[in-house]
């Protein structure tokens, strides 16, 4: 299975790289600068691990998509690719004549995906869109700022939930389309919008826009205050609730009016969190913890990311895997499912810049002159 990959930043390179992590045969098409990851740290003798981590197992051939030899060599490419991811604005490949009107053409089984701030059609097709642009236009910002209690500026969100929801969409719509291909023997352009993937997400907060709904003054979920730290608490089920009622010693709670229904205790929410502090506010994190599991309340202690890549769980399931660049070693996150009748795994390594040029085009009859 080759896949082309025109994308750039996160959200097309993420679906290009599970697509290469489940076996395809994965070619970026970068220009002679490099895509703009390449640059981003940490690096490491000019090698980007950020970028490593998007790009792991895919070729990469320079092409100059402005020139007649560079169009011709991506032209030579579709005829024998079965799949084509990009992500610029939309009209960009329209204009350079790579679009997938112009290169459905040369190859109708083409899987052509475009993915984009808010789809190729309509009023803010063309409106230029990043990851944190997408989060305040979706809605999504402020209703995250709904859980906040006395907040009004909205938050800065640093991880770009926008580009990977929308790069795993992409990806599930891609296979969708490769197995309809099976049956119809043809493919199809695949039109992804970045504003719609985080409306899903939005999923309670689509409906109460609908509909005259009384809105939460604080959420079921929330951090609970130990001696030395947070934890997580979910009271997400009755029977949840009344093994937390026991936990913290007050079993009799499970029959106040104040918490009995769960529109009360949202209601009472302050009151309830209140009596939980007070049980653990005497406690360490790990106290907590050893008590909260052992009734059967789900729980978590507030970790960094490096603490969370250092948990035993993941060593188990070898979430992490070891790979390599010009620079050295480093590792990233392998997909987070796995398969009984197939390999899911990283590729071994994030290739150097135009390292497959020569090779790539030598399979096409095409010399590396496209490249410049």
């Amino acid at each position: 299975m080759r896949v082309l990959d025109f994308s750039t930043t996160i959200a097309g390179p993420h679906c290009a790289r599970m697509l290469a992590d489940m076996g395809a045969d994965v070619i970026k098409i970068e220009s002679a600068e490099g895509e703009t990851m390449r640059t981003r740290p940490p690096m490491r003798n000019g090698c980007s691990t950020a970028f490593g981590q998007l790009n792991v197992g895919k070729k990469s051939v320079v092409l100059d998509l402005k020139s007649r030899d560079g169009v011709e060599a991506v032209r030579r490419l579709v005829a024998a690719a079965d799949i084509l991811v990009e992500n610029f604005r939309p009209g960009v490949m329209q204009r350079l004549g790579l679009d997938y009107a112009a290169l459905g053409g040369l190859n109708p089984r083409l899987i052509y995906c475009s993915i984009s701030g808010y789809g190729q059609t309509g009023p803010s097709a063309e409106l230029p869109a990043y990851a944190p642009v997408i989060h305040a236009a979706s809605g999504y910002d402020m209703a995250h700022l709904a859980y906040q209690p006395g907040r009004e500026r909205p938050d800065y969100c640093g991880i770009y939930h926008a580009d990977v929801v929308t790069g795993t969409y992409a990806f599930g719509a891609i296979a969708s389309a490769l197995y309809q291909r099976e049956r119809t023997g043809r493919g199809q352009h695949v039109d992804c919008s970045m504003l719609e993937s985080m409306l899903s997400l939005t999923l309670n907060e689509i409906q109460w826009s609908q509909f005259a709904v009384a809105q939460p003054s604080r959420p079921t979920f929330g951090p609970a205050a130990c001696r030395d730290g947070y934890v997580m608490i979910a009271i997400a089920s009755e029977k949840t609730f009344q093994n937390l009622m026991t936990v913290i010693g007050h079993p009799e709670w499970v029959d106040d009016a104040r918490f009995a229904k769960y529109s009360d205790r949202r209601a009472n929410w302050g009151a309830l969190m209140d009596g939980v502090e007070a049980w653990s506010g005497r406690l360490s994190v790990a106290e907590c913890l050893e008590a909260l599991n052992a009734g059967g309340v789900p729980s978590s202690a507030y970790r960094s990311v490096a603490e969370a890549l250092a948990d035993p769980q993941i060593a188990h399931r070898g979430a992490l895997a070891d790979v390599a660049d010009a620079a050295g070693s480093f590792r990233v996150v392998n997909l987070p499912f796995r398969m009984s009748e197939a390999k899911v795994a990283a590729g071994p390594r994030a290739a150097s810049l135009g390292e497959h040029t020569a090779e790539v085009l030598a399979e096409t009859g095409a010399s590396d002159r496209s490249k410049r």
